[in-house]
């Protein structure tokens, strides 16, 4: 069994400046078959963390790797091996939902009939069949937000990159959304997840890494972080509080 990290981030500082970086030494993983929270107050560092792992901003120090390749050295396994769903969704507005599946598909290399099948499992899944021949212009900002996660699962990459995916979605769709990614996991497949709705990742998540002002102040599993914290917290959310306002 690969027990290989899909995901190796080590000693990463990075930013939008080099006289002012936003990452201090960031350093994490996510393992085969994992789920791993990325928590923290807004401007600690989650989507900068997220946009260096894309290719979109180039570190100031230290590596990513994504199933042991660098983008540097082999940008095209590195960026097939990953899926993304943004935070705000970004579609092409003459576009049809079915085509921005497709489009995204065949970037992917997934061949026909996987293409159709797992569309149609999508469809069904957050409720798309009747809007798979709309113009992305004419769908709400949940029906976006929906386009954008099913693009990012028509493929089967070894890690899903999602950052607060829950946004604009309704609770059925959310559960969709939960349910299929602990599908997901049991496949194999990893998971690295950005989300403010604690109470929500708290059961799905293996572990967890906890930005605070650019730095990681506390990783592990939600029992392994309570206790460095001394035990106290009951759930995520109060472990969560009693480390940040501990790290101010």
């Amino acid at each position: 069994m690969n027990t290989a990290p899909v995901l190796e981030i080590t000693g990463l500082s990075g930013g939008y400046s080099l006289n002012k970086p936003v990452l201090h030494d960031v350093a994490l993983t996510v393992q085969p078959g994992e789920m791993v929270g990325l928590i923290g107050l807004n401007g600690a560092g989650k989507s900068t963390t997220m946009k260096h792992i894309l290719g979109l901003m180039s570190p100031h120090k230290g590596d990513i790797t994504v199933q042991g390749k660098t983008r540097a050295k082999d940008p095209e396994s590195y960026h097939n091996a990953l899926s993304f769903v943004p935070e705000a969704p970004l579609l092409y507005e003459e576009m049809t939902v079915r085509e921005h599946v497709e489009f995204t598909a065949r970037s992917y290399g997934v061949d026909r009939a996987d293409y159709e099948s797992r569309s149609l499992q999508l469809a069904r899944l957050f409720n798309m069949e009747d809007k798979m021949d709309t113009l992305s212009a004419h769908l709400s900002k949940g029906m976006k937000q929906k386009v954008m996660i099913m693009c990012a699962f028509v493929a089967r990459p070894a890690l899903y990159v999602i950052d607060e995916p829950f946004l604009g979605l309704d609770p059925l769709g959310i559960r969709s959304l939960l349910d299929f990614m602990m599908d997901l996991k049991t496949s194999g497949a990893s998971i690295l997840l950005s989300s403010h709705i604690l109470s929500t990742i708290e059961n799905y998540c293996d572990r967890f890494v906890l930005l605070h002002h650019g730095r990681v102040i506390a990783q592990g599993t939600l029992a392994e972080m309570n206790a460095a914290a001394g035990g106290r917290a009951q759930n995520l959310e109060q472990l969560f509080y009693e480390l940040v306002q501990g790290g101010k």
